[in-house]
């Protein structure tokens, strides 16, 4: 049985995420904040908010160019710590 590995990245990497949690008051806002703690060169133009088809759901979506893997672990733990963020993809 082999092992699995993580894949290797080549840092500095364009890195997309997505967000999702219920669409509540200032879900939007709360998720970028966090984001830019960990990617501060974040541009808004690489933000994109979507509801879900039923208007029960919002996804924040960013893409941005990741420095390492401890900035993109940290980002990680981040968010998943909030009950507010349901899923990150």
């Amino acid at each position: 049985m082999e092992a699995k590995t993580t894949p290797h990245l080549e840092y500095p990497i364009r890195f997309p995420l997505k967000v999702i949690g219920r669409d509540e008051e200032g879900f939007e806002t709360f998720v970028i904040e966090i984001v830019r703690n960990h990617v501060p060169e974040l541009l808004e133009e690489n933000i994109m908010s979507r509801l879900s088809g039923e208007n029960n759901y919002r996804s924040v979506s960013f893409e941005f160019i990741a420095q390492n893997r401890e900035q993109l672990d940290a980002l990680y733990a981040e968010l998943s710590s909030h009950p507010r963020v349901l899923m990150i993809l």
